[in-house]
């Protein structure tokens, strides 16, 4: 595995949700990156809009964007949400 820099990880983190970003959208939600932990490989987002309250948040998390941010920054361990 490639080690990215911290900075190196953002932008990558950046780009894999502009991707994700406009399937949010179309249900009124949306996420977005607040920080990544380059000790604990924890990267943290927020889900705003309709995703912030939403039952299926969790499941769009875990099963949407953590499966497929880990699987294009391996670096990343685990995905945490914040308010």
């Amino acid at each position: 595995m490639e080690l990215l820099t911290e900075f190196e990880v953002e932008q990558k983190v950046q780009q894999v949700l502009q991707r994700i970003r406009p399937y949010l959208i179309e249900d009124g939600g949306d996420v977005e990156f607040v920080r990544y932990e380059a000790n604990t490989r924890v990267l943290e987002v927020r889900l705003t809009g309709n995703c912030t309250d939403c039952p299926l948040a969790m499941m769009t998390l875990r099963a949407g964007i953590e499966r497929v941010l880990i699987k294009e920054i391996p670096q990343i361990k685990r995905i945490e949400k914040v308010r």
